[in-house]
């Protein structure tokens, strides 16, 4: 067998072994694919059964719930309910919620306000907190509507006031289109006339808390630009608020708790 000959038969070997190999490599990333598909199958199926069996989430602070003690006489005990905007704020990254103050965080992250309605019961009057802080609305935007949101809000308000807890609405704070995604698109928060949605509601809590006589915490009007969207300084995605976002709604809620123990007298 001449060397020619050898030559193209070593070539003929080297090409069905490349084949074989891109072969196996193909189904080893389709193997591969298929477990990452069905691992994110699992997780949704997970998911959506633990939303079946506990929608409002009960059991998000079911155990710190039985962990807090009654308020001592001298305590102004203050709970915040909310979504994602409460339950960031207990991040260190954030300053942290009301260092050295009786504050209880009850935020859950992208709730409704029909969620943090079911709860209520559970994860605010049950604490027996002095003054309750309510704030939620945004994400029921993406499927619900005003009328929705603003019964819920209101519903709360009157339960706590049927258990004599002072009462403190929080306006739904302002969004904006500034911030952009890992691939350098814009993060488009503006969605389905959300900014106007979020004056609605922050219109009818302002008239229905002056009518009450329940505090209104107006964050919207010191979040906003000149362009009728959440400062670009005061958040990193538009939506959430960043620790400057924070720091200017500390104080805002401060007041905001002070004018309602004003108002009933501590």
């Amino acid at each position: 067998m001449n060397k020619a000959v050898k030559l193209v038969i070593l070539a003929l070997l080297l090409s069905v072994l490349l084949i074989a190999i891109s072969f196996q490599v193909g189904m080893q990333l389709e193997r591969t694919r298929s477990a990452g598909e069905i691992s994110a199958l699992r997780e949704r199926l997970a998911k959506a059964e633990s939303t079946l069996l506990d929608w409002p989430q009960l059991r998000r602070y079911a155990e710190a719930n039985r962990a807090i003690q009654p308020p001592q006489p001298s305590e102004t005990r203050v709970v915040f309910i909310g979504d994602s905007i409460t339950s960031n704020w207990s991040g260190r990254e954030f300053g942290g919620f009301f260092p050295q103050k009786p504050y209880i965080n009850r935020g859950i992250d992208g709730q409704i306000t029909g969620q943090m309605l079911a709860r209520f019961r559970q994860d605010v009057i049950a604490l027996n907190p002095r003054v309750v802080v309510i704030l939620g609305g945004t994400n029921d935007f993406q499927e619900g509507d005003v009328e929705t949101a603003f019964n819920n809000l209101a519903s709360m308000a009157e339960l706590a006031e049927a258990h004599h807890i002072l009462v403190v609405l929080a306006s739904v704070l302002p969004v904006n289109d500034y911030s952009r995604r890992a691939d350098g698109q814009p993060l488009i928060q503006t969605r389905q006339e959300r900014p106007a949605k979020i004056i609605e509601l922050n219109n009818r809590l302002r008239n229905y808390a002056s009518a009450q006589g329940f505090t209104y915490l107006d964050y919207y009007s010191a979040l906003v630009d000149d362009k009728g969207m959440l400062k670009a300084d005061l958040s990193s995605d538009g939506v959430h608020p960043n620790a400057q976002g924070y720091a200017v709604m500390a104080p805002l809620a401060e007041q905001a708790i002070d004018s309602a123990l004003r108002s009933k007298g501590k």
